[in-house]
C-alpha cells in the first residue's frame, strides 16, 4: 500500500491540508476552498484523492465507473461529487492527525471495522453520508482528546 508517502503536514490549517490532499491550488482559506467545492472542483482533486488513498479505498469514495466517466469528460466535478471528496479531506486530515501523517496506517483504521460504529468500517460509513461523515469525525475527535474508542 506504499505507493503515495506519508503526508506532511507543512500547511498550518486543517483547511490548507484539505485543500493539499485534493491537489488544489490557492484555496488555502475556507472561503476559496467553499467557493471551489460550490463551482465543482477539477478532477485533478479526484486524481489527487486516487494516488494518496490508493484504487481501493479511493472506490468508497467514488466509484470506479464515476472516476473514469467523470476523466472522459473533462469537465469539473459535480457539486455533490465535489462536497463527498470535500468530506471525506474532512474526514482523511483528522484521521492523518491522529496518526501523526502516516497515511498506512490511516488508510488501516479507516478500512477496519470499528465496535462503536456497530462493525462498520470508518470509510464506508464516512463515504455513506454527510451524517456518516460527521460519526466518524465525532470518534475520530474522541480518540484526539484521549477518550477511549
Amino acid at each position: 500500500m506504499s505507493a503515495a508517502p506519508d503526508i506532511a503536514f507543512e500547511p498550518a490549517t486543517p483547511t490548507q491540508r484539505i485543500a493539499q490532499f485534493l491537489g488544489l491550488v490557492g484555496a488555502g482559506d475556507r472561503l476559496a476552498l467553499a467557493t471551489q467545492v460550490a463551482n465543482g472542483l477539477p478532477f485533478s482533486a479526484a486524481d489527487a484523492m486516487k494516488t494518496t488513498l490508493g484504487d481501493r479505498a479511493f472506490a468508497h469514495v467514488l466509484p470506479e465507473a464515476t472516476y473514469r466517466r467523470v476523466k472522459r469528460q473533462n469537465k469539473p466535478l459535480t457539486r455533490e461529487t465535489s462536497e463527498k471528496l470535500y468530506e471525506f479531506g474532512q474526514v482523511f486530515e483528522l484521521t492523518l492527525r491522529i496518526y501523526k501523517g502516516d497515511r498506512d496506517r490511516a488508510i488501516r483504521f479507516l478500512e477496519k471495522p470499528h465496535m462503536l460504529l456497530r462493525g462498520l468500517t470508518p470509510l464506508s460509513l464516512a463515504t455513506s453520508s454527510s451524517a456518516g461523515a460527521d460519526a466518524v469525525r465525532e470518534l475520530l475527535n474522541r480518540a484526539d482528546y484521549s477518550f477511549a474508542v
